[in-house]
């Protein structure tokens, strides 16, 4: 599995479209969790935000962790974060079951703490899959094609 996984078309787009130093550390975020559990699927929205979520099936209810980009920020969030161990009480949120980290800066996640917290996630995920998935490493993009505009 290629660590460095080309970033989709259709999610480029809207990247584009944020600052560079968002992108760069969206870019930064991506590549570290894709250095975790490389096998991952990566599906890819942009809804209120424009995200990209890692699930071990090409499932969002099988999903263990998620980049959403905002305006002028992202977060790294985790689907079910709720019920995964997090001893050092990195998350936040007030969901009923997702919960995320606030990222600024590679230190707020290049660490052996959110690395550990990554892996609790992609354990659970696994454990708590309805049925084993066949396919993994996949970009599989959600992305409403956009028209040109004519103004």
């Amino acid at each position: 599995m290629n660590k460095n996984r080309e970033i989709h078309p259709d999610f480029l787009y809207f990247l584009a479209l944020k600052e560079p130093d968002l992108i760069d550390l969206f870019k930064d975020v991506r590549n570290y969790i894709l250095s975790i559990y490389p096998d991952s699927n990566e599906l890819l929205y942009h809804t209120h935000a424009l995200t990209t979520v890692y699930s071990i099936s090409e499932k969002l209810s099988d999903a263990f962790c998620m980049i959403p980009i905002y305006t002028n920020h992202l977060n790294l969030g985790f689907n079910k974060g709720v019920l995964i161990d997090d001893p050092h009480a990195l998350l936040t949120g007030t969901g009923k079951l997702i919960r995320h980290i606030p990222i600024t800066e590679k230190g707020d996640y290049q660490n052996d703490d959110v690395e550990n917290l990554v892996k609790s996630a992609i354990n659970f995920a696994i454990n708590d899959m309805n049925k084993p998935s066949k396919s993994s490493g996949k970009t599989i993009s959600k992305i409403k094609k956009q028209l040109p505009r004519n103004d």
